[in-house]
């Protein structure tokens, strides 16, 4: 397999990573976005990157930062992300990266808890949350926006300042020369935080750089690779998989418009490397289903037919299938079926990384059966943030893979998976009662995942020591698989099973508006009457669609009780996780009259 094109021990820290590949490749195209004005995609050489670097650089010292201060970033993808932060790092500065649509009481905790010295921020979505928490926000020196202010800052006046007038400002100021050394903070990233405040994690060059290094080695991965940039930047799996590797091996990144544009963007940029988590592939999954309803029994048996000899096909490739006369209808299917989804992907597609949660089994086998190589993998931002993956040659998309080179993995108590690497955080920002409690005395990280190894050596989560729920039978069941297996069903575009010390389970959803439309008239209800959502007819078949998905799973692991509703679950309303995930603790809060309703004529 071909390595990354350096090597962390020559490299030292993250800026010496950017110093070499601007050496190594000066005229190389390292980045490509879209030029709103221009309305066309425009590319920047590593050259270009690195004289913004150096102004952004100039800049950062007028401020009269020092080593170690903080500066957070809440942009969206885009090479002016990679040039903050690397300006940012050569200076000993430690970056802070905040979600670009995170709630405003999460940014001012983040801001103050980090006490962060200076924001650059994306536009008037930003100023106006950072408008609502002006007071409250006290350790900020500067506030740089790339484009012009609303009236809502006005009373910051005296901190804000526009980027261009900022740079312009700034030229010849002298850049202070800063050794830096692998061990030094380079960022303090904030977990998600499902339960209770996040925490911020500090991590190192040593361990970003590694990580990306170490997962450099897991794939042939080439310099003439293209990454298609759409998970937010301060997540850590883009940060480390589709910024710090694309460097290391001298592949282009570009960042995509929009994930409503992600689409056509796929059309046009035309990938080799997509880093997704598993609800984009829900969706598309959704849509391909709906396509299929739409397109009747032959167009149904023909993709079934196809998936099938494909995943037959994957099969023999892996090594773990024999051959079969099925396989003779490959060219044919994949002509009729398999490309007509493939291009929707840009055609030339190499490694479909599926990371952040787990993907459901049924998803992955319908894509991989059709020709879409996803490669699962498991991390945590406390790891830098990659751990396990499945490689090309040793695929089992049920799982999440085999330990990273230089990653040591394994099952303690509990079955509670364990790593130990130099990949592994510092600890904590400002608790270090939290670090005792993630990291042992032997330097073992615990994940709180529960797991098991197969004979193949690959791991397989089983659940969350947390997660579980307890049924007061003392049967206990892992609320994700089943909710992954509900949302196979593009009726369901959320959900969330309860039940801990139940006599049984129950479910919260929220359902596809444009499909429950068309389940309500199924029953012969009018989907618009104030009531219809709540018709005993209306649950009850909910509950039997639901026991149909769920019939391969125990009988206590079945819902009971469900509670249906058609208002989205968001980031906004502060029930998910600006990644996505539901907040548990705080749905169940939100719903906790609805959830004792469901088991109030049940004896506990």
């Amino acid at each position: 397999m071909a390595a990354a094109s350096f090597h962390p021990d020559s490299l030292g820290t993250l800026c010496g990573l950017f110093r070499a590949r601007v050496a190594a490749t000066p005229d190389q195209v390292a980045y490509r976005q879209f030029d709103e004005a221009g309305e066309t995609w425009v590319g920047f050489t590593w050259a270009q990157v690195a004289a913004e670097v150096a102004r952004w650089q100039a800049a950062l010292a007028k401020e009269d930062l020092v080593p170690g201060d903080r500066v957070a970033v809440m942009l969206k993808n885009g090479v002016e992300w990679v040039i903050f932060d690397q300006a940012a790092l050569a200076l000993g500065l430690v970056t802070v990266p905040l979600y670009l649509d995170d709630r405003p009481e999460s940014a001012a905790y983040i801001l103050n808890h980090s006490g962060a010295k200076l924001l650059l921020v994306e536009g008037r979505f930003q100023h106006r949350n950072l408008a609502e928490i002006a007071g409250s926000v006290k350790t900020l020196q500067r506030i740089v926006s790339l484009t012009a202010p609303d009236e809502g800052l006005a009373n910051w006046s005296t901190r804000f300042a526009l980027a261009a007038d900022w740079l312009a400002a700034a030229a010849g100021t002298p850049v202070p020369e800063r050794h830096l050394t692998p061990d030094l903070l380079v960022s303090i990233v904030y977990t998600s935080g499902t339960t209770g405040r996040p925490k911020g994690v500090m991590l190192t060059h040593e361990n970003l750089l590694w990580n990306a290094f170490y997962a450099s080695q897991c794939a042939d991965f080439h310099a003439d690779e293209v990454f298609l940039s759409f998970l937010p930047l301060s997540h850590t799996l883009e940060r480390t998989g589709g910024y710090y590797l694309p460097m290391l091996i001298g592949a282009e990144v570009a960042y995509a418009r929009s994930i409503a544009q992600l689409a056509q963007d796929l059309q046009v940029i035309r990938p080799t490397v997509l880093i997704s988590v598993p609800r984009i592939y829900e969706r598309m999954y959704s849509r391909i289903q709906d396509g299929l309803e739409k397109k009747g029994r032959a167009a149904q048996f023909l993709f079934g037919v196809a998936v099938r000899v494909g995943w037959r096909r994957f099969g023999r490739g892996q090594g773990r299938a024999s051959a079969s006369p099925g396989l003779l209808l490959w060219p044919l299917l994949d002509k009729r079926v398999a490309a007509k989804v493939t291009e929707k992907l840009g055609g030339r597609l190499r490694f479909a990384i599926s990371g952040g949660a787990a993907l459901s089994p049924e998803i992955a086998h319908v894509f991989i059966g059709l020709g879409v190589p996803i490669i699962q993998g498991y991390g945590l931002t406390e790891a830098s943030p990659v751990v396990c993956v499945n490689r090309p040659e040793s695929n089992v998309p049920s799982s999440i893979g085999l330990p990273l080179p230089g990653v040591e993995v394994k099952i303690g108590a509990n079955d509670e998976l364990l790593t130990r690497s130099r990949c592994i955080m510092r600890g904590y920002w400002q608790d270090e009662d939290a670090t005792r409690a993630m990291i042992d005395g032997e330097g073992w990280l615990h994940t709180g995942d529960q797991a098991t190894i197969d004979e193949l050596g690959h791991y397989h989560i089983i659940g969350r020591i947390k997660d579980i729920i307890v049924l007061n039978n003392g049967e206990k069941v892992s609320p994700t698989d089943m909710e992954s297996t509900i949302l196979l069903d593009p009726l369901f575009e959320q959900a969330m099973v309860v039940g801990e010390g139940k006599p049984y389970l129950a479910a919260l959803v929220v359902l596809n508006e444009p499909h429950w439309q068309d389940f309500a008239a199924s029953l012969g209800i009018e989907p618009g009457h104030p009531g219809a959502l709540h018709d005993p007819r209306v649950t009850k078949a909910l509950i039997r669609r639901v026991a149909h998905h769920l019939r391969h799973f125990p009988g206590y692991a079945q819902v009971r009780r469900l509670y249906p509703d058609l208002e989205p679950w968001t980031v906004d309303d502060g029930l998910l996780t600006p990644t996505l995930k539901v907040k548990r603790a705080v749905v169940l809060d939100r719903y906790r009259e609805v959830v004792e309703a469901l088991y109030a004529d049940h004896a506990r």
